[in-house]
């Protein structure tokens, strides 16, 4: 399946509460509707502090993650119709004062845990000026993949690599949207979470980050699963 992902930034005038509900209780069940759509969740923020690393992180204020998942790249684009578009348009009007869309191709390296509640912490990279993205590829796949299955207490990791950005439904060039990949840990709790980057395969897999990585901005996460189609 590939996964279509938002970046979803409130208007200055609405609270986070208002936020919420509305993304939850008004708009969910409109995405819902959306042909072809296998999977959707959302994911609010609920912490944007730097928990267990001390890494270079970006400015963007970020209050939500979407991921709508489809059967292939030619089930997303026929979902898209223009009727389709401009429902979810307008009502993205109401709660969304910025949105950047990406499409990713998933890389679970280590399925979720199903031992009971967890915490998920979504992270945006940025890949350094002087490496490019084949490059970016194979360092985050092929060898950070492995320094982080040796972390201890993690419960779940999978890889989003950027395929395709837009910016508010419109096309965007790398600039306008300067993110290479998408990461989710699942962890026990911040205790442990801060524990497995405190380790010295923690220490050793941010050592390697910082060979193709130029920031990291992390977020903590509450799930909601709206569609599960599966």
């Amino acid at each position: 399946m590939i996964v279509r992902m938002g970046i979803l930034q409130r208007p200055d005038h609405m609270t986070m509460e208002d936020f919420r509900k509305y993304w939850l209780e008004v708009h969910g069940p409109i995405a819902s509707r959306i042909p072809k759509l296998r999977r959707y969740l959302q994911n609010h923020v609920i912490n944007s502090d730097q928990l267990g690393i001390s890494y270079p992180r970006g400015t963007q204020a970020i209050d939500g993650f979407s991921q709508l998942w489809f059967d292939d790249n030619a089930s997303m684009k026929q979902s898209s119709t223009p009727d389709v578009i401009n429902m979810l348009a307008k009502d993205e009007e109401q709660f969304i004062g910025n949105m950047q869309l990406i499409v990713a191709e998933q890389n679970e390296v280590i399925p979720v845990s199903d031992d009971g509640p967890l915490l998920k912490r979504m992270s945006l990279l940025k890949r350094r000026p002087d490496v490019d993205i084949e490059v970016f590829k194979r360092e985050w796949r092929e060898v950070h993949s492995e320094l982080l299955k040796a972390m201890p207490s993690v419960k779940g990791y999978t890889q989003n690599l950027v395929m395709d950005r837009s910016m508010n439904r419109e096309p965007a060039v790398y600039e306008d949207v300067p993110i290479d990949g998408i990461v989710e840990l699942w962890f026990k709790d911040t205790v442990s979470l801060k524990a497995s980057f405190a380790s010295e395969a923690g220490k050793k897999a941010m050592e390697h980050a910082k060979t193709f990585i130029e920031e990291i901005t992390t977020f903590i996460v509450e799930t909601h699963e709206i569609v599960d189609d599966n």
